[in-house]
């Protein structure tokens, strides 16, 4: 078996990795929780909120334990879904995808939500991974400030690199409420974005064929 998805190193470098400090881990969960705490209360405050009203009083305690746990659990590295793979016996030659997969995650302009539905594909090489874990890899990349496009690439490569072959695609297809509920504020539109490696890039036949498992509309060339 193979466990290599338990190193987050590639948060630092490359355009697909999320942009964080080289400290980023050093403060223990419960640090950072009473940290956001103190900064969330002086921002109700500043907003002219009565933070001795018993509704209040707690609610900047209670965002700081969801920021951390929660929502962005995902900058958490003991959070990292530990990816075990297995040998293909069954010989199973063609593409395995994981459709309409939840996503929850918060865009890092304006920190309001992105949500949507993530399509995971990939074609064995001799490896392969229990279903679940396909879903854990999304949620834990979704889990951080991110940008779609991001997260999309961010998938991908951790599932590359779990299953040792280059035949990995996502799609996501989600709303972003910075664009539904503030600015322009059309709750019509939505956003698409694929990263496509290997087969699929390489081979249409391939990329169509996962266009069409997913029901995706979305030209790709």
């Amino acid at each position: 078996m193979n466990e290599n998805l338990d190193n987050d190193d590639d948060v630092f470098t490359g355009k697909e990795y999320t942009p964080l400090r080289p400290d980023a881990f050093e403060k223990l969960p419960a640090e950072k929780i009473e940290i956001i705490q103190k900064h969330f209360h002086a921002i109700m405050e500043t907003l002219g909120m009565d933070m001795t009203d018993d509704s209040l009083k707690d609610s900047p305690k209670r965002v700081a334990k969801m920021y951390v746990n929660e929502i962005f659990g995902g900058l958490l590295p003991e959070n990292n879904p530990r990816i075990s793979t297995f040998s293909n016996k069954y010989k199973y030659r063609q593409m395995l995808v994981e459709k309409d997969i939840t996503v929850y995650s918060f865009c890092e302009h304006h920190f309001l939500p992105i949500i949507g539905r993530a399509h995971v594909a990939y074609i064995s090489n001799g490896e392969v991974i229990g279903l679940s874990k396909i879903n854990r890899v999304v949620d834990y990349y979704a889990k951080r400030p991110q940008v779609q496009e991001r997260l999309t690439m961010q998938i991908v490569e951790a599932l590359k690199g779990a299953l040792g072959t280059n035949d990995v695609a996502c799609i996501i297809e989600a709303k972003h409420l910075c664009v539904n509920c503030r600015g322009i504020k059309d709750t019509a539109s939505s956003t698409t974005t694929a990263e496509l490696s290997g087969l699929f890039r390489t081979n249409p036949i391939t990329r169509q064929e996962f266009l069409h498992y997913v029901g995706s509309r979305a030209k790709l060339d």
